[in-house]
């Protein structure tokens, strides 16, 4: 982990920022129904906190193992662009980053889970809720204070916004 002076600096470098969904926007509970659709409980905070990055103009996508009609839905309500049903993040994030002309110091990716692990290893800025499964925690240089889908996007956004748009 870095201190908060040296993750500042990094949050300085960061022209995309990537997010898991789940466990990320989530708590990582799914409710199934009877009929076997799916929901998730997400944080309002959270979106508020996309919205400001967005306005800020700041260039950010999340990146989901699950295909799931939730994770669109979601994202599409808060004018998010996502990618879903990716099973090698690491390799679609470098071919979008060999596209957009970026290196890994450029991201900020924030995960939480096994399937995290390649990109929060790889970014500039490797970010996890509080909890975040033990086995990824050691590749984050920032550990936030809420857990998934309980403000943790929020402080995140809030703490980028803070270093890269202080008026």
């Amino acid at each position: 982990m870095l201190t908060h002076e040296a993750f500042k600096e990094r949050l300085k470098q960061i022209k995309l920022v990537v997010f898991d969904f789940d466990g990320v926007f989530t708590d990582n509970r799914v409710f199934v129904f009877q009929d076997g659709r799916e929901a998730v409980a997400c944080s309002r905070g959270d979106g508020m906190g996309i919205s400001l990055m967005r306005k800020a103009g700041v260039d950010m996508f999340v990146l989901s193992t699950e295909e799931n009609h939730v994770v669109a839905a979601r994202c599409r309500k808060l004018l998010l662009p996502y990618v879903h049903g990716c099973d090698d993040k690491k390799n679609f994030l470098q071919e979008e980053l060999s596209r957009r002309c970026l290196v890994w110091e450029d991201v900020l990716f924030m995960g939480n889970d096994v399937n995290d692990a390649a990109c929060l290893a790889a970014a500039g800025c490797a970010v996890c809720p509080v909890d975040a499964h033990r086995a990824v925690i050691q590749y984050a240089h920032y550990v936030t204070r809420l857990p998934g889908g309980a403000g943790a996007v929020r402080e995140v956004c809030d703490f980028f916004l803070q270093v890269n748009h202080a008026k």
